[in-house]
């Protein structure tokens, strides 16, 4: 390892299943050390977490990265997003967390979203319509299933809140995580007094939300002395909030992340409100905005397919008429919660291989045509720029040319891993340099990888797996 050009700084993700950490060199973006430690997740329908965990995962991945973690100069954490931390008096939790996947609060959110006067009114306000994955549906459960818990609670945080308050002893959130809690409003940049009367949350309860650059201070006597005093603290903020960071996203660039879940973004100048709640209107970790959308099956729908097949994920055919919609757990995006897995089209000379193929086609089908939503909103003309492609399938070749295939453009796929804790150590970067952290991810070469050109758009494809879904929809819908 060749000495560090500049000072160091650390960037941390605290995912739902683990915290990585990795120190990196603020002048060249070089990863000197990593550092990671697992989550425990509740099982069965609850999805909670204690976030006294997080704090200790944190200290074990900073310590497994060595004596190097010492010398940072700057931290900053990113966060998954959405999980309600609710702390007592002494800045104890009061609960496990109730994480982002956790959708108890179903009933919540309808009666929320009715309300405030129905979807429009909420895309209008707060740039989403909230799914029961955000924070406020979550505290409205609370309330209403554990209102001791409810009374207890001294101060509500996200989880990014929760590990930055307990490295710098101060409260604070950032826009960007704090634009998935659906009391942020996009529209005024503050918290929504009458999102939070509706939700029977007092405002006193939560952190002020600090600028985009500011410092949320330094860090204090920390267990263990994993981290030393003194050292900046930026605000940190959201998991997908940084992943675009560590990408150094302009507008214009979209982004399709290709996991558990498939992910589509792009940062824009504009503020979006779509009424449709497919788009969330998510503030990025600077001043601009981040809409968003997201499908739940991807990688591991298609995995679960192959495995009924017995084939390896990348034996895949061309050919046939089959269409698969693979909805295998529900789906967000298109809107059907109570679908289940869809296979037409069998023919006598159908192949294992074109229905795993068919597989792949119907979740990149459903990103793609989110996407088209996504960048809609954003406003900004992103036909002639390549799809960033990331995630653990932008490494599968099946993944990448389904992508191309259905796309008809340029794919290119960062070499660059850990987007997330890579974004957070740009923000520490940023504020310790007083640079943009996005320009910071951008002299670090962060989205440079191999690129693809384009290829012809399979229109037969397309207009198959569109027909088959507009005609089973009453199917698809349905509650099983």
């Amino acid at each position: 390892m060749t000495a560090p050009e500049g000072p160091l700084v650390i960037g941390v993700d605290s995912s739902t299943q683990s915290t990585k950490v990795l120190v990196v060199d603020a002048a060249t973006g070089e990863v000197l050390a990593r550092g990671q430690a697992p989550h425990t997740v509740s099982p069965g329908d609850r999805r909670e977490s204690d976030p006294e965990e997080w704090w200790q995962a944190l200290s074990t991945a900073v310590a497994r990265c060595g004596k190097i973690a010492g010398e940072a100069a700057a931290v900053s954490v990113a966060g998954q997003q959405h999980g309600l931390v609710t702390l007592d008096a002494d800045g104890r939790p009061v609960r496990p967390a109730l994480l982002w996947n956790d959708v108890r609060s179903a009933p919540q959110r309808d009666r929320l979203l009715a309300d405030l006067g129905g979807p429009q009114a909420w895309a209008r306000r707060v740039g989403s319509v909230p799914a029961p994955a955000f924070t406020v549906t979550k505290w409205a459960w609370l309330r209403e299933n554990e209102p001791k818990a409810a009374r207890e609670t001294a101060a509500v945080r996200l989880p990014h809140d929760f590990l930055t308050e307990r490295l710098t002893g101060q409260a604070g959130t950032d826009r960007g995580d704090a634009s998935g809690t659906g009391w942020w409003s996009s529209h005024t940049g503050s918290y929504d007094e009458e999102i939070l009367s509706l939700a029977a949350l007092d405002p006193a309860l939560l952190p002020p939300v600090h600028r985009a650059g500011e410092a949320a201070g330094t860090v204090a006597k920390t267990d263990g002395g994993f981290l030393t005093p003194g050292t900046l603290v930026a605000t940190g903020t959201g998991d997908n909030m940084a992943a675009a960071l560590g990408l150094g996203l302009l507008p214009g660039q979209p982004v399709l992340s290709l996991g558990t879940s498939g992910t589509v973004y792009a940062v824009s100048d504009r503020s979006p409100a779509d009424p449709s709640g497919t788009v969330a209107g998510f503030a990025d970790a600077g001043s601009g905005w981040l809409p968003l959308a997201c499908t739940l099956n991807c990688t591991l729908a298609v995995d679960r397919l192959a495995a009924l097949l017995s084939r390896d994920r990348e034996d895949v055919e061309a050919g046939g008429r089959v269409t698969a919609l693979p909805f295998l757990d529900g789906e967000r995006t298109p809107d059907l919660p109570y679908a289940t897995g869809l296979l037409t089209g069998l023919q006598q000379a159908t192949t294992g291989g074109q229905v795993l193929q068919a597989a792949y086609d119907g979740a990149v089908f459903a990103l793609l045509r989110a996407l088209d939503l996504v960048l809609g909103q954003a406003g900004d003309d992103a036909s002639e720029a390549p799809l960033l492609l990331i995630g653990g399938g932008a490494k599968g070749v099946a993944w990448r040319e389904t992508v191309r295939r259905l796309s008809g453009r340029a794919v290119q796929v960062p070499r660059a891993e850990e987007l997330v804790a890579l974004g957070a150590a740009a923000q520490a970067a940023g504020l310790l340099l007083g640079e943009d952290p996005a320009a910071v991810a951008r002299r670090w070469k962060t989205a440079d990888g191999p690129a693809y050109e384009p290829v012809e758009r399979d229109e037969a494809a397309l207009t198959r797996l569109s027909a088959t879904l507009e005609g089973a929809r009453t199917l698809l819908d349905m509650r099983h």
